[in-house]
């Protein structure tokens, strides 16, 4: 993955934060270092593997939209953060490890993926998603405007009023979890009801769709 980017200080990014009108509490919580940042919208071809990335500062800061053509994945630890001044567009995003990520816009996806807490995730516009599935108390800092399509989540977490979601309906059969299927590693974990979480991010690495296209999908 190559981005041109030129590296910015911490106050030279917070100039551009205000610049562009991202909420200060959107950025507050970030490391007050330097940090990569791309001039206008960016296009990637395949994933963006955050865990991957070796940016000069401490993450990416894409001045304008960004469009994934694969996924935007972290499942690490320590890897840097993504700053979006734009709309983020991406087949899927997948958040795992300590995650984060900061979008002034929309997000556009077909699936969003969240599992574990060590994060910073905060959409100021709508998330619009074909479905949404959060586990082990995964829930986005913000989201300022809709989210838009069905959410997975245990029952903690299920957003109030949305009756539950049947998995059945929403995934495609081959990320579902069968009766028996309980190792936890081979899980990753996951407490998503139904929901199988190895085989999830398999196919999200591999830029194969995990939600349902067709009528028990549409209209949510």
């Amino acid at each position: 993955m190559n981005i041109t980017t030129t590296l910015h200080s911490w106050d030279d990014s917070v100039a551009l934060f205000e610049q562009r009108g991202l909420p200060e509490d959107s950025y507050e919580n970030l490391y007050e270092e330097e940090y990569d940042v791309h001039a206008g919208d960016l296009a990637v071809e395949g994933n963006f593997d955050l865990d991957a990335a070796e940016p000069d500062g401490t993450g990416y800061i894409v001045d304008g939209a960004l469009t994934v053509g694969g996924a935007v994945i972290n499942t690490d630890d320590g890897c840097p953060a993504l700053i979006v001044l734009g709309d983020l567009t991406a087949a899927a995003v997948y958040l795992e490890g300590d995650a984060k990520l900061l979008v002034r816009g929309d997000v556009r996806v077909g699936a969003f993926v969240g599992h574990m807490t060590d994060k910073l995730v905060m959409i100021n516009g709508d998330l619009r998603a074909q479905v949404t599935v959060l586990s082990s108390e995964f829930s986005p800092d913000l989201i300022g405007g809709t989210l838009h399509g069905p959410v997975l989540a245990p029952p903690y977490l299920a957003p109030d009023p949305q009756a539950p979601v049947a998995p059945e309906s929403v995934l495609v059969p081959e990320v579902l979890r069968a009766e028996g299927e309980d190792d936890p590693d081979e899980l990753r974990n996951f407490d998503a009801p139904g929901v199988h979480g190895g085989r999830l991010l398999q196919r999200i690495e591999a830029g194969l769709p995990v939600a349902l296209t067709g009528p028990d999908a549409a209209g949510r």
